[in-house]
């Protein structure tokens, strides 16, 4: 099994912006979601699962951060 991550932020979006993925339905500031799957297709499927309101396309637009628990690492560090 592998860990997907996917972080967004868009606390500096504006129309400028136009192309920027927006992840989920939701107007958020910053979005995180971390899924343990075997692809990261079945990432996404499971997400849509617990939440509709994430948004495949652009999911699979932003690339997530993939983690193989085979050796020690750290998984998530944040500073805001």
């Amino acid at each position: 099994m592998k860990l997907f991550i996917w972080v967004h932020d868009r606390t500096f979006h504006s129309w400028s912006m136009m192309n920027e993925p927006s992840l989920h339905e939701a107007m958020y500031s910053r979005a995180a979601a971390v899924v343990v799957a075997e692809s990261e297709q079945a990432a996404i499927d499971l997400l849509l699962l617990k939440d509709s309101g994430w948004r495949r396309e652009d999911l699979e637009r932003l690339r997530p951060q993939v983690i193989e628990g085979k050796t020690a690492q750290v998984v998530y560090s944040h500073i805001q």
